[in-house]
């Protein structure tokens, strides 16, 4: 699927940043996690951003300022070929947190991230990450454990490039969506058109939807207006 290259802007994050509410800071899960202490730095260095459909939020060679977060919304995280089509690497649903790796090493990001739909971020700045890694095993072992699935999501997500069949790659997109580890506070109730799962995943609309249909008699998914229900998300994740 050819796309045109994202534009080189600041994410809105950067320019229209706020701090979050009380709803949208029960909404981040890892904070429950830490020492009264460390919750508190914390919560007073995240900032909130509401991003339009269609935007960045990061973009392959600029710096990482923040470890970033889903409180409300879909992105997708991809990248352009030489030829200028895109590769999908993953969706990023509500309650997930990602590129903890490239904050880590404060190294450029790899990768583009967009949202699917309009959006809302949460951005724990980098120094405020590196401090908490400094002070707090709490949070260490978060981002421990962010580490590890994420290894094992992006060797799935390699199996997933080798499937020809478009039915598999349907169903693990969604088994992904409600990772318990990445995003614990998304239910197996999706949000999510056909459209924004043919986005997601490189198909198109149409065989997104002759795929969910055949997942549907399987007993594996249930359609429903505005979204679906992901009844066996094991067996999608095994998916051939």
């Amino acid at each position: 699927m050819r796309s045109p290259a994202p534009e080189r802007r600041l994410p809105a994050v950067v320019q229209q940043r706020r701090a979050p509410t009380e709803d949208e800071l029960a909404a981040i899960p890892w904070l429950e996690r830490l020492k009264p202490q460390d919750r508190r730095f914390a919560e007073k260095a995240i900032e909130v951003g509401q991003i339009p459909q269609g935007d960045y939020i990061c973009i392959a060679g600029k710096p990482v300022r923040y470890w970033l977060g889903v409180v409300d919304g879909l992105f997708k995280m991809s990248n352009h070929r030489i030829d200028g089509t895109t590769i999908s690497y993953a969706g990023i649903p509500k309650s997930c947190w990602f590129g903890e790796g490239t904050a880590l090493k404060r190294e450029p990001y790899r990768y583009n991230i967009q949202a699917l739909r309009k959006s809302t971020i949460a951005a724990l700045p980098l120094e405020a990450f590196h401090t908490l890694l400094d002070r707090s095993i709490e949070f260490n072992r978060v981002i421990m454990g962010q580490l590890n699935e994420r290894v094992g999501q992006f060797i799935a997500g390699r199996e997933m490039d080798r499937l020809s069949n478009p039915d598999a790659r349907v169903a693990r997109s969604l088994a992904a969506l409600v990772n318990p580890v990445l995003a614990p506070n998304a239910d197996r109730s999706l949000r999510i058109t056909q459209q924004e799962l043919a986005y997601l995943i490189g198909l198109s609309r149409q065989r997104v939807n002759m795929a969910l249909v055949r997942l549907q008699a399987q007993g594996l998914v249930q359609l429903e207006y505005g979204g679906l229900q992901v009844l066996e998300p094991a067996t999608l994740a095994q998916y051939e």
